[in-house]
């Protein structure tokens, strides 16, 4: 993978920079990279042209999303460690560079997207391959229950799911759609919110035109 600038260096002055108290450059140096093969095999199933350079994939930090993965990526193999000020500071730059709420304590999937994630809210859901979303998508939960997303699942800008719910694989949740303790079949679009939600049943070739095909390789059907 080609790697732009020096992730390393501009995360430690980044905190050096923000947050008063030492850090353990020792800590970061031994993360980094295990987070780097993890954005790597991530990033190579991305299509979006600013992943890729030259045939190779791309890491580059002065990209928000990027950055913003590898932040959370960072913080969540930091907190295996048990340094959970360093996560928190991690955490806290991440919401500051890109807007968007993803806590290193929330399990995303190996192979996951999105951009222009400004207002995005991902909270403690089950998440699997190939989920993308935009800006200003919540997922969360009601009365502490979480949604489930199968694969291939694309969250379009103002959507939400929240509470007891089964996203099956290829759902497109359409724009401010709202999804409330209700289960949805596979090969689906979402309209409308609850509980007004209307649900249109879509082939493989709809959704991939629907969603740019996002992604490549491996488990696209």
């Amino acid at each position: 993978m080609i790697i732009n600038q020096d992730p390393k260096g501009l995360l430690l002055h980044q905190i050096k920079n923000l947050y008063a108290g030492g850090v353990s450059d020792t800590l970061i140096e031994n993360t980094y990279p295990v987070v780097i093969e993890k954005l790597e095999y991530c990033f190579s199933h991305v299509k979006n042209k600013y992943y890729h350079r030259d045939g190779n994939t791309f890491f580059n930090p002065l990209h928000v999303a990027q950055w913003t993965m590898f932040l959370y990526e960072m913080a969540r193999e930091i907190s295996k460690s048990g340094d959970i000020d360093l996560c928190d500071k991690i955490y806290g730059i991440s919401k500051m560079i890109s807007s968007a709420d993803i806590f290193y304590g929330v399990d995303m999937p190996n192979i996951w997207f999105f951009d222009h994630p400004q207002g995005s809210v991902m909270g403690r859901a089950e998440y699997s391959d190939y989920f993308t979303f935009s800006q200003c998508c919540t997922v969360g939960n009601n009365k502490g229950v979480y949604p489930r997303f199968g694969k291939h699942v694309s969250m379009m800008s103002g959507s939400k799911v929240l509470g007891n719910c089964t996203i099956g694989d290829h759902v497109i949740l359409a724009a401010n759609s709202y999804v409330l303790d209700e289960d949805i079949p596979a090969y689906s679009i979402v309209f409308g919110m609850h509980p007004n939600i209307t649900v249109k049943r879509i082939t493989l070739k709809k959704f991939n035109e629907l969603t740019a095909s996002m992604f490549e390789g491996e488990d696209m059907t």
